[in-house]
Order: C-alpha cells, then sequence, then structure tokens
C-alpha cells in the first residue's frame, strides 16, 4: 500500500467556531486527523485553495516534504497567521496516519517516550460544569485553588490584569474573558495593580504554597508596567509570568528578564522555528511555550523544543485551542526530554472534548498520559459529520473544492 492522498476536508462548528480540523484520507481507508484554531474559513481556503494542490495524489508518508513544500509556498507570500495554522493541522493529521499505518502511537514514531506520564496545570476557563473563569474573577480563586487540589491538580493560571487593559471598545467572544484581547496598555494605577495581586494573595492565603501559580498576560502591557506587575507578583513565587507584553520586541522581553526573579514564559502567539530563535538565543525566556496547532505541526514543534534543550530550557504546550491539539500535545511532551508540564483546561476535557472525540484523553491525579493506541489515538466522532451547525468543505483529485453543511 501507497498511503496516498485521496481527500482533504476541514470541518468546524458553529457551537466551536474557532477550532477548524482537518481531515486526510487515503487510498487505504484510513484518516488522519488534524486541528488548528481561529478563523476557519481561511483555515480552509488554505488547505483547499493551496495545500490540495501540493497533497493529492502524493504518499502520506512524506511528512517532512510536505511540510517544507507547504511552508515555503506560502512563504513566498508571508507565511505567519493562517497558513501556518493550516500547515499544523495538515501536519498533525500526516503523523496521525503514519501511527495508524504502522500501528503504533505518534509517540512512538518520534522516538519514544522519556516518561510515562506527565503533570499539568489548569488554565482557569469557564465552561460547562467548570465555571472556573467565573469563580476566580468574581473573588474566590482561593477556593478554587483548594478544588484543584482536591483534584490532584497542584498547578493553576489566572489572568488578573487583563480587565484594566486598554478596552478593545468591541464584544470579541473570546474563551478566556473579552478582557484578554486589546491594544498595550500603558498604565495601570496602583489601586488596580493591588486589586490583580489580591487573587494571588487569595490562593497563597487559602492554600499555601501548596499548588504552583502562573499568570497570563495576553500581551496586554507595556514593559514599563510589565516590570511593575512582575514587582508586585515576585513574593508570591509564581512558577511564571507568561505573555505579559507582546512577543514581538525580543530585546523587551529580554529587559523584563533581567528584571525579575520571576521566570518568564515565551509564547504561543510566535510562529515557527524562526520566530523562537531569537527569544531562546537572546535570554528573552525561561521557559518556552509553543503551540503546535499554530506554529506547524509535531513537524515543527519538535524543532522548537530540540532548540530549546540546546540551551537548557524546559518547554510547557498551549492549549485552549481543542481536543487533537491536547492529544498531540501529549504524545510530544511524552517524548522530548525537557518537557516539563502539559497546559489543560479541566472545563473543556471534562465538557465538550469528549462530546466529539471517540475517547477521551488519560488525566488522574493530576498527570496526564496517552492511550497507546496508533496514531494519536482518538478521532471525531461520526455524528459530529452530521449535527445541524457543522460546516464541511473536501478536495479530491476529481473536485479541488466542494461544500456541504449539515
Amino acid at each position: 500500500m501507497t498511503m496516498k492522498i485521496t481527500r482533504l476536508e476541514t470541518i468546524w462548528l458553529d457551537e466551536q467556531p474557532n477550532t477548524t480540523w482537518v481531515r486526510i484520507h487515503t487510498d487505504d481507508g484510513l484518516i488522519g486527523l488534524g486541528e488548528t484554531f481561529y478563523v476557519p474559513r481561511a483555515i480552509s481556503a488554505m488547505v483547499h485553495d493551496v495545500f490540495a494542490n501540493l497533497l493529492l495524489g502524493h504518499s502520506a508518508f512524506d511528512i517532512e516534504s510536505h511540510w517544507q513544500n507547504m511552508f515555503y509556498t506560502v512563504n513566498f507570500f508571508g507565511y505567519g497567521g493562517s497558513e501556518t495554522r493550516a500547515i499544523s493541522a495538515v501536519d498533525v493529521a500526516l503523523w496521525d496516519l503514519l501511527g495508524q499505518y504502522t500501528g503504533q502511537p505518534i509517540y512512538n514514531l518520534l522516538g519514544g517516550r522519556c516518561r510515562e506520564s506527565i503533570w499539568v496545570y489548569n488554565t482557569c476557563v469557564g465552561h460547562g460544569q467548570h465555571q472556573d473563569y467565573q469563580r476566580w474573577a468574581s473573588g474566590h480563586s482561593g477556593e478554587l485553588a483548594a478544588e484543584l487540589l482536591s483534584q490532584g491538580v497542584k498547578a493553576m493560571k489566572i489572568w488578573p490584569f487583563d480587565q484594566f487593559g486598554v478596552p478593545l471598545g468591541a464584544p470579541v467572544g473570546q474563551r478566556a474573558g473579552a478582557g484578554a484581547v486589546g491594544p498595550v496598555g500603558y498604565h495601570l494605577s496602583h489601586e488596580d495593580l493591588k486589586k490583580g495581586v489580591a487573587y494571588v494573595e487569595d490562593i497563597r492565603r487559602t492554600v499555601g504554597d501548596k499548588i504552583e501559580i502562573c499568570i497570563e498576560g495576553h500581551a496586554r502591557w507595556s514593559l514599563t508596567e510589565a516590570v511593575k506587575i512582575a514587582h508586585a507578583l515576585e513574593p508570591y513565587d509564581l512558577m511564571w509570568l507568561e505573555e505579559i507584553i507582546p512577543p514581538d520586541n525580543v530585546e523587551s522581553y529580554a529587559r523584563l528578564k533581567q528584571d525579575t526573579t520571576i521566570p518568564l514564559c515565551v509564547s504561543e502567539r510566535l510562529i515557527s522555528k524562526f520566530g523562537f530563535r531569537e527569544v531562546v538565543e537572546k535570554n528573552a525566556a525561561d521557559i518556552i511555550m509553543p503551540d503546535m496547532a499554530w506554529c506547524g505541526g509535531l513537524s515543527e514543534t519538535r524543532k522548537i523544543c530540540h532548540l530549546a534543550e540546546t540551551y537548557l530550557l524546559p518547554i510547557t504546550s498551549h492549549d485552549c485551542i481543542g481536543p487533537v491539539a491536547l492529544w498531540s500535545a501529549v504524545h510530544l511532551m511524552l517524548h522530548i526530554p525537557n518537557a516539563k508540564i502539559v497546559e489543560t483546561v479541566r472545563a473543556y476535557y471534562d465538557g465538550w472534548y469528549n462530546e466529539v472525540m471517540t475517547n477521551p484523553i488519560l488525566i488522574q491525579d493530576g498527570m496526564i498520559t496517552a492511550s497507546g493506541k496508533p496514531g494519536l489515538g482518538t478521532a471525531l466522532r461520526d455524528e459530529v459529520l452530521h449535527r445541524p451547525d457543522v460546516h464541511m468543505e473536501f478536495s479530491d483529485e476529481t473536485h479541488r473544492i466542494n461544500m456541504s453543511k449539515g
């Protein structure tokens, strides 16, 4: 069998309007699954208008060759954004196909595991049965920390300073809260600084140092205000301060790193190894956080992790994307030697992830692992393809794009 690529599909739901799945069919009946996040119609256009011409009729085994061809095709016009997000989804789907074909989990294809499981932290987003964002944002961060500890989760992430940033001026519907998106803020009052710190104080007052705390910044602050925030948080022994300024100016991150004792985590917004190179080489971060659903898939994220390893820097993965992003991240994080911790959202893996996937992710006592099944170890449920809110587009060797809904 040649495992020739015969069909490409892009799929998204009105209920989860930013999560896009890519399915790749082969002539031996296998279907690989990938995923990315943000603007599904743009992702679909890239897959069907550009990548279909490069993939259809070719062998699914040639993962690195496909990556290079896709990347340097779009790089002629600029590779950031939807271009690399689409590459990321296609790449993971190809790794899933290779795993299914060989009967091996992806982590074995990468070179095997360095660990059987790895610990997780909970990003405190609200959804379904776990309204974690609403709880901590309303002043109950300590109570939420105690509950997470009772489930074996020993690390959590909140974003208490977003609410004081410059408003965007329009509703954005972001899962992380409306304050997560907006222009850079150049002034944070002392009163608001104290209000933001109070969420961290409540956690330490309630559970002491039994839980690790991460603070997300969503790139909302200037360098001067970020230094102010960092200094105010230093007494609380944070695990890291994440993307408190935009990652576009590496020198500013290097300056911030020199001016605080809190480890800096950078950054899911960076695209490809080229985006991370300066951050690593210029000593601008303590923890490297690639998002394989954005930065180039498994193939490229593994290279980023190896780059970080040469500087003895740890890796944490990024979630808040979708179930396939989490599954694929776990395969990589079980494999790489410099993995630190995996981002998870219990509101999702105890919720809508299980509504669309055939198998749940395995998390117990604050540790995550993979099932050992071939490929990703999970797939889209068949009923997802027949939901009334589903959008599907496909390309095959006779039709470069067809559309269907429901």
